[in-house]
């Protein structure tokens, strides 16, 4: 089991707004990756009354190499070796805030490495996540019935959003409060962010743009009905999302799925995304 050496802290410190120029030059280097950081950047502009945490920043000869999210989800961004030996350091000791770490395979293993004996063991591994990305929508036959989800629609909407979540991560999102968890799903209706197949009021399919800069979107939370898996609901509902999205001028639409989630693999091909690289997630 790996752990930061004495003087791992070098080189590395918090973020604030004064950075948020160096930040977003650090991000443009690969948009796609990093949309999730970007939109956080975004809509906080690294104040940490926002964040719900802080960003660490690894600096060499006053430039900054590399950065780490360390909120709800501890997310490294462009983290070389030795940076990562910073952010782990940092993060213990800190003290773990974050209850799930994302992002390029190489990097998230290598900072789990590192701070798992203290914070371990992990409620769940998952070391291959497909990347893919879409930059234009396959020629497969969309859901007409999919669109965006009303704000008068979210009692309708919020036990699929619970039952989703509860199927991906393996609890309840309402185990730290149902009000929270009900207020980021109205936040997202709020934001014409959810898409859904709604008949009788019963959801049939919904999909989430969880994050949004202006060069990616990142689909999330995609959901079918379980008596009506296997008909190819999903890979119609996320090709009329993709249509919509891009449409509106988004460069590219990005996901990452778990690679033994061949069902869900197999329907994103057919909407219109392919593979770019791998991701590796730790649940906490």
């Amino acid at each position: 089991m790996l752990s930061p050496v004495a003087g791992s802290l070098r080189g590395v410190r918090v973020l604030g707004p004064a950075d948020l120029d160096r930040v977003r030059a650090l991000l443009r280097t690969d948009p796609l990756t990093h949309v999730f950081v970007a939109d956080r950047v975004e809509s906080t502009r690294l104040d940490p009354r926002w964040l719900g945490g802080r960003v660490y920043g690894y600096v060499e000869d006053g430039r900054l190499t590399a950065a780490c999210h360390h909120a709800a989800n501890l997310v490294p961004v462009g983290a070389h070796p030795a940076a990562i030996e910073a952010f782990a350091a940092r993060a213990l000791s800190d003290g773990r805030t974050c209850a799930s770490m994302f992002g390029p395979q190489d990097e998230v293993l290598d900072l789990w490495q590192r701070v798992s004996a203290t914070w371990g063991p992990a409620r769940s591994l998952r070391t291959d996540q497909p990347f893919m990305v879409a930059t234009e929508a396959a020629e497969r036959a969309p859901d007409a019935k999919v669109r965006r989800v009303r704000m008068d629609e979210i009692d309708v909407l919020y036990p699929a959003s619970v039952a989703m979540f509860t199927e991906e991560v393996g609890v309840s999102p309402e185990d730290n409060g149902r009000d929270a968890y009900r207020a980021r799903v109205a936040a997202l209706v709020a934001q014409g962010r959810v898409f859904a197949r709604i008949e009788g009021g019963r959801v049939l399919f919904k999909a989430e743009i969880g994050s949004r800069t202006p060069q990616a979107a990142q689909l999330q939370g995609v959901y079918v009905d379980r008596e009506l898996r296997g008909q190819g609901i999903a890979s119609r509902g996320v090709a009329s999302m993709l249509r919509t999205v891009l449409g509106e001028g988004c460069p590219a639409v990005t996901l990452y799925v778990n690679a033994d989630n061949v069902a869900a693999h197999r329907a994103y091909v057919r909407a219109g995304f392919r593979r770019t690289g791998t991701f590796a997630t730790v649940l906490l």
